[in-house]
This record gives C-alpha cells, sequence and structure tokens, in this order.
C-alpha cells in the first residue's frame, strides 16, 4: 500500500515524538482502560494505532488468551509495531474510514487523536461500531476545544501559532475540535454514552506533561510556515515565547482540551 500522508511525518524523528507523547499520556490512558473494564482475555481494536505503543500496552492487559487488533494506514508506522514482535498483535494497514475491521468481533475499542484528522468522522463510528460486539465499550480522547492552548501570562506570539495549527486541519475538511460532535455521532450509531470527561493541565516547564505540546510546536512550525499559515517571523516569534518560558520561569502552559468519552456499544 501506498505510504499516507501525515501532517508531522511517518520518519523516525515522528516516531520518536509519537513515544514521548504516549509516555505523557499513557497514566491517563490506563486509567480510562480501567475504567471502562479493559481486561485480560478481551479482544481491543486499537484505532490509528501509530507506531503501535497503545498496542503493545494492550498486548500486556489482554494477555496471551486475549488480541490486538491495529489499525493503521501508515506502512512506516505499522513496521515499527510489526517488529516488536508481540504475538497477540495483529495489524490492518488501513484507513478507519474506509478498511473494515471485521464484524462483532472485539470487546473494546481504543482511540487517541484520530478523529480530530478525519473528514468523514461518521464512517469511522460507524467503522468501529460494527467491530464492537453488543455491550463492547469504545474508549477516545479527542480535542475539545484546542484554542484553550496557550501560555500564562498570555502570549499572543505562541496564541498566533496555535490559531494557525486549527486553521491548518480546517483546510484540509477536518474539526480538529472532534470531540465535540463524536457524542452524538456515536449515539446514532448505536452507543449510549458512559461517561464524558474533560482533560486539561496547567504546568510548568519542569512538569513532564509540557513535553507532550511543545514538541508537538516545534515540530510542526515549518509545515506551518512552508503551507501559508505563518510567516516566518511568526513563527520566529512563537517558538521564542516558548522558549523564554522555559528559560526564565513563572510562565505556565494551558495544555489542549481533551474530552474522554466511554461509550458502550448497544
Amino acid at each position: 500500500m501506498t505510504e499516507r500522508n501525515y501532517v508531522l511525518g511517518t520518519h523516525d524523528a515522528e516516531i520518536a515524538r509519537l513515544q514521548l507523547q504516549h509516555r505523557v499520556w499513557r497514566p491517563r490512558m490506563y486509567d480510562a482502560w480501567r475504567r471502562a473494564g479493559v481486561t485480560q482475555g478481551q479482544t481491543v481494536v486499537d484505532v490509528g494505532s501509530g507506531p503501535g505503543y497503545a498496542s503493545l500496552d494492550l498486548a500486556e492487559i489482554v494477555g496471551p488468551k486475549g488480541r490486538v487488533i491495529a489499525i493503521e494506514r501508515s506502512t512506516r508506522f505499522l513496521d515499527v509495531l510489526r517488529h516488536a514482535a508481540a504475538s497477540n498483535v495483529t495489524t490492518i494497514e488501513g484507513d478507519i474510514t474506509e478498511t473494515p475491521i471485521g464484524e462483532s468481533i472485539a470487546d473494546a475499542a481504543w482511540c487517541r487523536w484520530v478523529f480530530s484528522w478525519l473528514t468523514k468522522p461518521g464512517l469511522g463510528v460507524a467503522n468501529i461500531a460494527r467491530a464492537l460486539k453488543p455491550g463492547g465499550v469504545a474508549v477516545f480522547h479527542e480535542y475539545l476545544n484546542y484554542a484553550s492552548w496557550g501560555l500564562a501570562p498570555h502570549s499572543p506570539a505562541f496564541s498566533t501559532f496555535v490559531t494557525a495549527v486549527i486553521d491548518s486541519v480546517a483546510k484540509t475538511g477536518a474539526n480538529i475540535d472532534s470531540a465535540l460532535s463524536l457524542p452524538r455521532l456515536l449515539e446514532e450509531a448505536g452507543f449510549d454514552i458512559i461517561s464524558l470527561t474533560p482533560i486539561v493541565d496547567v504546568v510548568t516547564p519542569d512538569n513532564h506533561v509540557w513535553l507532550w505540546p511543545t514538541a508537538f510546536a516545534r515540530g510542526f512550525r515549518d509545515k506551518l510556515v512552508a503551507d501559508g499559515f505563518l510567516t516566518a517571523a511568526q513563527a520566529t516569534d512563537a517558538m521564542t515565547a516558548l522558549d523564554r518560558a522555559e528559560s526564565d520561569g513563572g510562565t505556565r502552559m494551558v495544555t489542549p482540551i481533551v474530552l474522554e468519552i466511554i461509550a458502550r456499544r448497544r
């Protein structure tokens, strides 16, 4: 299959960034899985698995009698996961909006920051619904209010950067705040909403969470300039604001608000 384009690519540096992001987010991910009832012996779908860091964690939880199905459209990312050679992980190379997962084969599904980039989210929801058994659970972590991302005290230069990110996603036809529409899409596809939990942090540069959004910012700046969403001067000003925040002390970062959704298939 031809390699698909990704916002930040699928090269080694992006794989390392995704690993960092996963480490930062792992405690909340594990907590969500626990509350959703993910446990040994189950079959779990990792939707948009990327290089498979969550898939490998899920493989440990479900154990040798369970199975993880990782669906991912990037050949490069799946190669990383396949190299890990977890015996209870199988892969599907394809887009969640185009490639069937299966019919009533899974007890649970996990999805993080995938729907914020989809132009046809309803197709993705329907695919997950078909894959889950009656009573199966789906857990999502998706952006609810990306514009909440900012520095405190307020930095106009950094806020300009955040607006450029939002605009760049909107130009593709997707809505980065996908969690605004996901609950209704899930209900229409035969799910009951179990819980809706907003997630946001306000952190200083010495907090591990700081690394998650700033790694994205530094990796995305050049593309925003190349695509015309920022001037070179605006990008420099935004990164200077980040550098100053990290060196001067006293500045905090408000992370983009994420919504955790746990839903059960009727």
